[in-house]
């Protein structure tokens, strides 16, 4: 067994089995299917992101945007695109919105005139530090009800389960 293994299977899970559920159905079969799990919490959390960035302004998947410039200076819209799971559409109505305000910055490749370099300015780092805020803030009860040990085996978790899929799906590209 390897170390994430055993440090699941030593975590006591409480599963909508054997707690009171506020759920109003019964998952069914569904509740052995992870697509469930991650859109029910994802739903939630969600719907807390978007109240947290409701004085922003800013379109959905902005933050998403600003951060991953921010880690990724001089990325394209393209990966910017794929990494950040955003719709190639989307993304563009939500570049033109940070590029008006002055939060981020589209500049010609100068090997490749066909590609924007993304940046974000000193204003959209400014912004995007306090969106983050806001974003911890909608899941502080989430992260109190783990201990620090769980919250990096979950993380560890759920990037090899998305290490899994996108090896996956480039492997038939």
């Amino acid at each position: 067994m390897s170390a994430d293994t055993d440090a699941v299977m030593k975590v006591e899970v409480t599963t909508t089995a054997n707690r009171a559920s506020t759920r109003k159905l019964s998952p069914g079969l569904m509740a052995d299917r992870l697509s469930f799990r991650v859109r029910s919490l994802l739903s939630l959390l969600g719907d807390r992101v978007i109240e947290a960035f409701a004085p922003f302004g800013l379109r959905s998947g902005s933050f998403t945007a600003m951060a991953l410039i921010a880690a990724n200076p001089g990325c394209s819209q393209i990966e910017l695109a794929r990494e950040g799971g955003l719709d190639k559409s989307s993304l563009v109505a939500i570049l033109n919105d940070l590029e008006k305000r002055g939060y981020a910055i589209r500049a010609r490749s100068p090997r490749d005139k066909r590609r924007s370099n993304l940046y974000l300015t000193a204003e959209g780092e400014k912004v995007m530090h306090e969106m983050y805020k806001a974003a911890m803030g909608t899941e502080t009860s989430l992260r109190e009800g783990f201990t620090s040990d769980e919250m990096q085996l979950l993380f560890a978790l759920l990037e090899r389960a998305y290490f899994i899929l996108a090896n996956e799906d480039r492997a038939g590209d």
